[in-house]
């Protein structure tokens, strides 16, 4: 693959601000190269690669809520790759470095949900324990709608009732509109209510 001139130039200047030790610079460098690895140039892998040497550099200087944000890109590419564990590690580690964060940790219900999502995929019971674990964790998370949702959808897949786990999906989306992700996501783990994967492909 040719690479654009621009990124080449990036890449030489953030390995010069990596030398010089400037690793926030160097950091910004790295993001703007995954940008145009996931827009431009379609390689997620690469993007994947870039947002995590940049949540490297911004640990290493303490800007822990940059590094988180890198994070969370690279938990959202994760699990539409199919990389459910990587994605779970990722979403439980910023959701216990936020929930105790006064202005942060309304966002940690959301990662501990996406992370329980991922676990659903791979097995319902996993996603049974982590549910557990969570509201042990967060007490707050057990009030929040997307613990109650995934309480129903777990409830709906136990009894392989496919019109359940629709039925509260769209109670769900009437408020809280669901974004592509969290689409993609319950759609795999309804297409195992199905069995075979067939189906109208579809959470209306």
């Amino acid at each position: 693959m040719i690479l654009p001139p621009a990124l080449w130039m990036l890449a030489m200047l953030t390995r010069r601000q990596t030398l010089k030790g400037r690793f926030t610079i160097a950091a910004k460098h790295h993001i703007t190269i995954a940008e145009i690895y996931e827009t431009e140039l379609v390689d997620i892998e690469k993007a994947i690669a870039h947002y995590e040497q940049s949540a490297d550099y911004y640990k290493g200087e303490e800007s822990n809520s940059s590094a988180n944000k890198c994070l969370l890109k690279v938990a959202a590419y994760a699990a539409q790759l199919e990389q459910y564990q990587k994605a779970i590690e990722i979403y439980e580690q910023v959701g216990a470095n936020t929930m105790d964060n006064p202005l942060l940790k309304y966002s940690a219900k959301d990662y501990f949900f996406k992370a329980a999502l991922c676990h659903f995929i791979v097995d319902e019971l996993n996603a049974k324990l982590a549910l557990e674990k969570y509201e042990e964790m967060f007490p707050a998370f057990t009030d929040s709608r997307e613990c109650k949702l995934l309480k129903k959808l777990l409830e709906a897949h136990e009894e392989q009732n496919s019109e359940a786990y629709t039925e509260a999906v769209k109670e769900f989306d009437s408020i809280s509109r669901l974004d592509q992700w969290l689409t993609t996501m319950l759609l795999r783990i309804k297409k195992s209510i199905q069995g075979d994967g067939e189906g109208d492909g579809d959470l209306k």
